[in-house]
């Protein structure tokens, strides 16, 4: 069973549910538990896991061969991403960090001058511990899509899902390329929001999105008694959803995040039981 724990903001307590979630079903069943928040992986940290490289991620680039080149702009003019430069009667420049591989110029180029050249982009790492196996990729400083790192990331592993009862993706917060790529596949979605206007307006932009792409969705509250609830059960009434767990404001659960451990809740094992009969139910 594959499910995605995301939020439509950073900070409400996504990746310490989904760690927290793994550790637990990893007790009685096998877990792969995979980081896709490629700009910012942390789950690693939480779980005391040490990484090992799998391998590096390279994304396509435009090579200009100006013993060819017209000096027409065509390459600019199709570039969406703005990557290429062109001044007339100057020859293109690219600027590799614009770049998202698209490919476009190559195929518009009148002239045949443009080859396909490679750049780094990121790295897949794996790991394991508590019972639970782990892959993560990581994006390299500059990088403008991220989503190319994800679906690197989901290719590497795409062989792997039969091994397991459950397969955890732990998406980066907001809506955007990358959160679609980690959501695409997963059959159910949590998405981990808290009782504030903040956290009620983000949530409304991941229950949208999730509704978009046809993806079953439950809410996770966390740090429940800090403000309004009611916000949040109105927009899962809207929905047409349910606050599956509420996870209160817990120092223990802070002293746990501080030192890198995963948190044990009789919030999250709710949780890990409900994915459990929703398993034998399929």
């Amino acid at each position: 069973m594959r499910i995605a724990i995301t939020s439509g903001k950073g900070g409400t307590g996504k990746s310490t549910v989904a760690t927290a979630l793994s550790l637990e079903l990893a007790k009685s069943n096998k877990v792969l538990l995979i980081d896709a928040d490629v700009d910012c992986p942390n789950d690693h940290i939480i779980l005391n896991i040490k990484r090992e490289k799998i391998k590096d991620v390279f994304q396509p680039i435009p090579k200009f061969n100006f013993s060819k080149c017209k000096k027409c702009g065509r390459c600019a003019e199709v570039c969406r991403e703005h990557a290429i430069i062109f001044v007339k009667d100057k020859y293109p420049v690219l600027i590799p960090e614009q770049c998202i591989g698209c490919s476009a110029c190559m195929i518009a180029c009148p002239n045949n001058a443009i080859s396909k050249d490679k750049k780094k982009i990121g790295t897949i790492y794996s790991g394991r511990n508590y019972n639970i196996n782990f892959f993560s990729a990581e994006t390299e400083i500059g990088v403008e899509e991220e989503s190319p790192v994800v679906n690197a990331l989901k290719a590497h592993i795409k062989n792997k899902g039969e091994k397991y009862d459950f397969i955890l993706t732990d998406t980066s917060p907001g809506t955007h390329c990358n959160v679609i790529s980690a959501l695409q596949g997963c059959e159910l979605a949590f998405c981990v929001t808290e009782p504030t206007p903040l956290g009620a307006h983000d949530l409304k932009l991941s229950l949208k999105l999730l509704k978009i792409l046809k993806i079953p969705s439950k809410i996770i509250l966390n740090r429940a008694d800090i403000g309004n609830k009611n916000l949040i059960e109105e927009i899962a009434k809207k929905y047409k959803t349910k606050i599956i767990a509420e996870i209160p404001y817990s120092k223990k659960i802070l002293e746990s995040y501080s030192k890198g451990e995963p948190i044990e809740d009789k919030n999250i094992k709710k949780i890990a039981e409900f994915l459990e009969r929703a398993k034998k139910e399929k």
